[in-house]
């Protein structure tokens, strides 16, 4: 079933109510509470500039474990080289830029719409949102940015000017971002090659808001 959000009232429906392609709820907006109730009940906007904001709840979550990634030899020795140096929210606004701007194979035009981005760049002003960065002698050579809840970083997205450079920003992220879980959203093949599989949403939730 799809719900109409109220646009004063930021509550969502149950996630598990969510239709089978994980489609949960229309309308809204991107507003700062709206967008932190969402990811803590473990729901996130993905639509276009032709359609209404998409509130979506996959019953199953593609998700990594930082200590289970697997990191090739040649991604490892890239790593190890020094060619790139890595930060972390040194560059928010321009990781996101390149992630809007960066094609991808299949897709026509980018889910990342100007509202999205200021949304975004204001969840990053408030401490809720971060940004890795990969440099090549001072030049941005690829990244990934997202919202974090708890220990929990739910990725949004990543890019690369060079070769395997978000690889590098991932890899980075896992060793050294101290999360419980990255939450990769959608499927891919060379993420599940990194080691990133299937869990339920029950799993997810159980991780994204452990008991005390």
């Amino acid at each position: 079933m799809i719900f109409l959000l109220d646009e004063n009232d930021i509550t969502f429906p149950c996630p598990e109510l969510a239709e089978e392609d994980g489609l949960l709820a229309v309308g809204g907006d991107l507003s700062a509470a709206r967008l932190l109730t969402a990811y803590r009940k473990g729901i996130f906007p993905w639509y276009s500039n032709e359609t209404p904001i998409l509130w979506y709840s996959p019953h199953q979550r593609f998700v990594l474990y930082p200590d289970k990634i697997q990191i090739s030899k040649s991604l490892r020795r890239l790593i190890q080289s020094g060619k790139f140096s890595i930060t972390r929210d040194k560059a928010f606004s321009k990781v996101i830029e390149e992630c809007a701007s960066a094609y991808r194979k299949g897709q026509d035009g980018t889910w990342i719409t100007a509202e999205m981005k200021q949304a975004y760049i204001r969840l990053f002003e408030l401490g809720h949102a971060h940004s890795v960065e990969v440099w090549d002698n001072n030049i941005l050579a690829g990244g990934l940015y997202g919202v974090v809840v708890n220990n929990v970083f739910c990725g949004e997205s990543m890019f690369s000017r060079e070769s395997n450079a978000s690889k590098c920003a991932l890899a980075w992220l896992c060793l050294y971002g101290g999360y419980q879980l990255i939450d990769c959203q959608i499927y891919s093949e060379h993420l599940t090659r990194m080691g990133a599989a299937m869990i339920s949403r029950q799993e997810y939730m159980n991780i994204l808001n452990p008991r005390n």
